[in-house]
């Protein structure tokens, strides 16, 4: 039958009991002014009473009797769905007696914190929906650490797999001058810099070397404008077409923006004209304004004016091109 037991004070700790002393199993081995306690390690060591909490009165004459299987958590839990009960109650209900080695599985179950929460005086009895919600909590940081694990252990063999996306993104975000701190490189014993974020990437062959994360970590636009066009106005200019145009630009040049004719002795110098599709003020024209100037880079090309402004003003593009000469 459920027993009832106060577990504190000097006086309640018979000689041979269980105890718990620092989250562990003790057996007190000699009473006194202080007690000597024999440690699952075979240590003995002497203590006061109000540092050791009684589980089970005894007799214990060895820890290793402790050993319990499996008892009726749930069953248990179910019919005490919320409440509140005893060490020794509990050990009842779970194994069907109060034991020391049953009292001892009892308080290991109390102190995991899944089913049960409190002291041996009074034990509080989770409801089974929110075992089973802390359960699922458990088990996703499980699954998360697991993860991480694998990870620092592919990463220090110079590897990563699909599975490492996140921490690699991390990583990324450092090279590309997002952030400035990473729990990834810290880890890995790397300096929390753009540089040794860059390398790192290389070395796991996440990156390639024709990857340039310079632009992108001075806040580069790496985008053409994506701004609407005005129609061309309907104006009154000088007819050159006649005249052969010469631009001396790289073959493949997308954007010729300037040209020569000769005409007799006279040498003409064309420049496309933007301000054809970028009036001032315009969006456009602002864009531009803001941008600068087209930004080469050795992997890309982005224009200033939208990509449609260029195959409509790049000279030689076009069947006719506006230009000032």
């Amino acid at each position: 039958m459920p027993a009832l037991l106060h577990f504190r004070g000097a006086m309640n700790i018979p000689q041979n009991s269980l105890v718990l002393y620092k989250n562990g199993p003790a057996r007190v081995a000699e009473l006194g002014d202080k007690l000597d306690i024999q440690l699952e390690d075979g240590r003995s060591l002497r203590v006061r009473p109000k540092d050791v909490l009684l589980l089970h009165p005894g007799p214990v004459r060895n820890l290793s009797e402790l050993a319990m299987s499996a008892g009726e958590v749930e069953a248990a839990c179910e019919l005490l769905d919320g409440g509140q009960t005893t060490l020794p109650e509990l050990a009842e209900l779970i194994y069907g007696a109060y034991t020391p080695a049953s009292a001892w599985s009892v308080w290991r179950l109390v102190d995991e914190g899944l089913y049960f929460q409190g002291t041996p005086e009074a034990i509080n009895v989770r409801p089974l929906t929110e075992v089973e919600q802390e359960r699922a909590i458990r088990e996703a940081k499980a699954a998360e650490r697991e993860a991480w694990n694998g990870f620092l252990q592919r990463a220090r063999a110079g590897c990563c797999s699909p599975e490492d996306a996140a921490y690699l993104q991390e990583i990324e975000e450092v090279a590309w001058g997002q952030r400035e701190q990473s729990r990834v490189l810290q880890a890995l014993d790397c300096q929390q810099n753009p540089g040794s974020a860059h390398a790192l990437l290389l070395r796991l062959n996440h990156w390639s070397e024709s990857i340039n994360p310079w632009p992108r970590r001075i806040g580069a636009v790496l985008e053409p404008p994506a701004i609407s066009l005005p129609d061309p106005p309907h104006e009154s200019r000088l007819d050159l077409t006649g005249l052969p145009a010469f631009a001396i630009d790289d073959e493949g040049n997308r954007d010729p923006d300037d040209a020569l004719s000769l005409d007799g002795n006279r040498l003409w110098v064309h420049v496309a004209d933007a301000t054809v599709l970028a009036p001032p003020n315009s969006p456009a024209d602002e864009e531009a304004r803001a941008r600068g100037a087209t930004l080469y880079l050795p992997e890309m090309t982005i224009p200033m004016l939208p990509t449609a402004a260029i195959e409509q003003l790049g000279l030689g593009l076009a069947e006719i091109s506006p230009a000032l000469s």
